[in-house]
């Protein structure tokens, strides 16, 4: 049974396992670990390198994973799959710790009192039930109203627990759809009977993704996943049922885990976001600069271009749905580019490339100029090229960089993309489907500053707008999702569920803006978001700046002394004094360690109460000083 189709085989993974365990230092087991988990890997290796980073991580290396606590509450086994669970993490970036209730104590854990959970303290919270778990079991005949009623109290139900969730342990919560558990007793007529087993379950599902989408929970949507991928029949196993209560058989341990940690990694904001394509023989059949603009196999009309078009259209909808596409490939510039201008079958165009490198130098290098370029870091990218020479030459020069194992035939590229879950989301906003055209519209405005004779004049030039806004229902979502997922200009880089961040938004004491900026070239969406907030740990008057996030794609433009200003005449009406900056360093925000002096605060001791590392830096409202800016600030 075929998993982890997008991961390389390792020619001696059970030796490399054994090799690594031999290391000394501990951060050189945890690496090796991390490394190890990019490869094909069935339920015993995934074991061994799952034991060889929790000694590691136990030994107090880190490798600059984030942390985050997962409980599970089943109702059926799943111990056997937390091991693949947390080596899908490390794959994301993730130090998973696991905790596991009870099998099938899910609501008792909930609804009543669990001191385990309590003091494991969740961030996230899936919760793993199965079709056989308090099945709606009614008669054959039962009519279309009364299966609708009976459905409905079950998501009610479901609801509940949800809310109980979120509102008890401030988690994210994930509901695992239903996997269809008991063979049809209708044939092909099940569909039609509203009674019916399969039937049930299938409008079960479609009420608890419905209900999901209302409730803010994500979906670990096995159901969906399991039939997709062709692997149905490694779940709902009778004989491992019957023996052991598994749904999921530990043959598939590791697809299981990967789906969960994709998910995990979305909430934690490690998700990609960035598709980086080499052209020839991966989104056109032939190489242009031999066979020419005509000789390309594209389009209609024979299978082959039809299958590149097919990949061409898969990544197309990737950039709508905000991933930034860029291209890194070995020719000439001008060929290349005429392909986008020329080729009448062209699915892509040049306008959706936000990047476009095309040029004899060695990829490695390339793929660094592009995260320079879009100021992303590099693992945010994922590189698809159809020369395995290539891929292992990206691999291994950087590691950081997700390289996807393609098949011979185009055909599967999408599928083997898709299967990978690079690109996760926990969630979707207009600003997201803009972001690739966003990225674009940024090397517009890198253009415009190369031609510019002085940085002053580039930016009037710019003409910006930006707009501040006290965070209510409709920048509720995009607000928490940048706090999960912005990590270079981030000031401490803490996480928020939406719980969390509705609670800041409600607080009368508390300052919660989100800031959008405009300009001539177009509109840059949500850029940053900031939470001020009382303390205990300081004086009367002072608010804590516990939150500042910006994103990076509008570095250099002023708007940092911008929505210093905005801040400071939000402060000021709730009756502040002063604001206090806090800076956590983490392996990514070095580049704003200087923030908070740049602008003026003064360093002051930390509290009793601070993290280690941390700094403080304060200033009195009454003294700040409007900083010059060319930045045009109105108010929603």
């Amino acid at each position: 049974m075929e998993q982890l189709i997008w991961l390389p085989q390792h020619p001696e993974l059970g030796a490399a396992i054994t090799a690594a365990r031999r290391l000394p230092e501990p951060a050189a087991r945890l690496a090796e670990a991390i490394r190890l988990a990019g490869f094909r890997r069935d339920f015993t290796a995934t074991g061994r390198i799952d034991k060889l980073a929790a000694e590691a991580l136990h030994a107090g290396a880190s490798a600059g994973l984030t942390p985050l606590r997962l409980a599970i509450l089943a109702s059926h086994t799943v111990d056997h799959l937390v091991p693949a669970i947390r080596v899908g993490g490390l794959g994301r970036r993730l130090a998973l710790t696991v905790h596991v209730a009870p099998y099938g104590m899910y609501r008792q854990a909930l609804l009543g009192e669990d001191p385990a959970l309590a003091e494991f303290a969740p961030q996230l919270i899936l919760l793993a039930l199965d079709a056989r778990d308090a099945p709606i079991d009614l008669p054959f005949d039962s009519s279309e109203a009364d299966v609708a009623a009976a459905v409905a109290a079950r998501v009610e139900e479901l609801r509940v627990l949800w809310r109980r969730g979120r509102a008890r342990y401030g988690a994210q919560v994930v509901q695992q759809t239903l996997v269809p558990f008991d063979p049809p007793v209708f044939g092909a007529y099940e569909a039609l009977v509203p009674a019916a087993p399969y039937a049930v379950t299938e409008r079960l599902n479609t009420a608890i993704r419905c209900a999901a989408r209302e409730e803010g929970v994500l979906l670990l949507d096995l159901a969906w996943q399991a039939a997709r991928a062709g692997l149905a029949a490694g779940f709902a196993d009778p004989v491992r049922w019957h023996q052991a209560k598994q749904l999921v058989s530990p043959v598939l341990a590791p697809f299981f885990g990967e789906a969960m940690a994709a998910v995990a990694g979305a909430v934690a904001g490690t998700s990609r976001k960035c598709l980086v394509l080499d052209l020839d023989n991966t989104l056109w059949g032939g190489v242009i600069g031999d066979d020419g603009l005509d000789g390309i196999k594209l389009g209609q009309g024979n299978a082959t271009g039809e299958a590149f078009l097919a990949m061409q259209r898969y990544a197309a909808a990737l950039g709508r749905r905000g991933i930034i596409l860029a291209v890194c490939s070995k020719n000439n510039l001008e060929v290349a580019e005429e392909a986008f201008a020329k080729h009448p079958e062209m699915a892509l165009k040049r306008g959706d490339i936000a990047c476009f490198v095309a040029n004899w130098n060695d990829k490695a290098g390339n793929l660094r100029h592009i995260a320079r370029t879009l100021n992303i870091g590099l693992d945010s990218l994922v590189f698809v090229d159809d020369n395995p020479a290539e891929r292992a030459i990206v691999r291994r020069e950087l590691p950081e960089v997700a390289v996807p194992e393609l098949p011979e035939d185009v055909a599967n590229y999408p599928e083997v993309i898709a299967a990978a879950c690079y690109f996760e989301t926990a969630g979707f906003t207009a600003d997201d489907a803009a972001r690739n055209r966003s990225y674009a519209l940024n090397a517009e405005r890198t253009a415009a500053l190369e031609q510019a004779t002085d940085l002053s004049g580039y930016l009037r030039s710019l003409a910006m707008t930006m707009t501040a806004t006290e965070v209510g229902a409709a920048e509720l979502p995009r607000a928490t999702q940048l706090i999960n997922k912005t990590n270079q200009f981030n000031l401490t880089t803490r996480r928020y569920t939406e719980a969390d961040t509705v609670r800041f938004a409600n607080d009368p004491d508390t300052v919660m803006l989100a800031l959008r900026l405009r300009d001539r070239f177009g509109d840059n969406g949500l850029i940053s978001v900031l939470v001020a907030r009382p303390d205990p740990a300081l004086a009367s008057g002072e608010l804590l700046i516990d939150t500042w996030l910006m994103s990076c794609r509008v570095l250099g433009r002023q708007v940092e002394e911008a929505t210093l200003g905005v801040l400071v005449q939000h402060a000021a009406r709730r009756g502040a004094t002063a604001l206090v900056g806090e800076y956590r360093p983490t392996a990514k925000n070095g580049m704003v360690a200087e923030h908070y002096r740049r602008l003026g605060f003064t360093p002051m001791t930390p509290p009793a109460s601070a993290e280690p590392g941390a700094t403080f830096w304060r200033h009195e409202i009454a003294a700040v000083q409007s900083p010059e800016h060319f930045i045009e600030v109105e108010a929603a």
